[in-house]
């Protein structure tokens, strides 16, 4: 499954309004109830999930690029939305630079192959410098969606 399916223009955010890590993620997981993603009544179950995880390490990979993530027993399909950040938020990356891409996605508890094959998929097209120069360029959701459908392969779980 590439990241541009799992992605509409609404679960784009072009511009965060939060300036810190888990204001962002709020910010981030309400855009997924607004979307219809994510059913309202699972929000607050969902952020102790991602805070949780978020406290045993940050999930800043470096190179600008951060993948909040977490499972839910209540979901049936995976949920997610890109944010993006022009000053940059201190997720206490890897490399200790800020983030200006967010991915966060939640991931159906049962579906735990999927959530590394996700992850991995998304870490290995963030590693391209022009990736990451074009989603700072990109003016529409649309043109990330774009970016996100030429640039990143398949899934190992996708099949055909």
């Amino acid at each position: 499954m590439k990241l541009a399916e799992l992605l509409s223009p609404c679960q784009i955010l072009l511009d965060l309004q939060a300036v810190e890590r888990w204001a962002v993620i709020v910010e981030l997981v309400e855009c997924l109830v607004a979307s219809g993603k994510l059913p309202g009544p699972l929000r607050d179950e969902v952020l102790e999930a991602l805070r949780t995880r978020e406290e045993l390490v940050s999930t800043g990979i470096g190179s600008g690029v951060a993948i909040p993530h977490a499972f839910s027993g209540q979901i049936s399909q995976v949920a997610a939305v890109f944010g993006r950040s022009k000053t940059g938020i201190d997720f206490e990356a890897l490399d200790q630079t800020s983030v200006n891409f967010i991915i966060l996605f939640i991931v159906p508890q049962e579906n735990y192959p999927m959530h590394l094959h996700t992850l991995s998929a998304i870490a290995k097209m963030f590693t391209s410098s022009d990736v990451r120069r074009r989603l700072a360029a990109a003016e529409t959701p649309s043109d990330i969606l774009a970016i996100f459908q030429a640039k990143q392969p398949r899934s190992a779980t996708a099949g055909p």
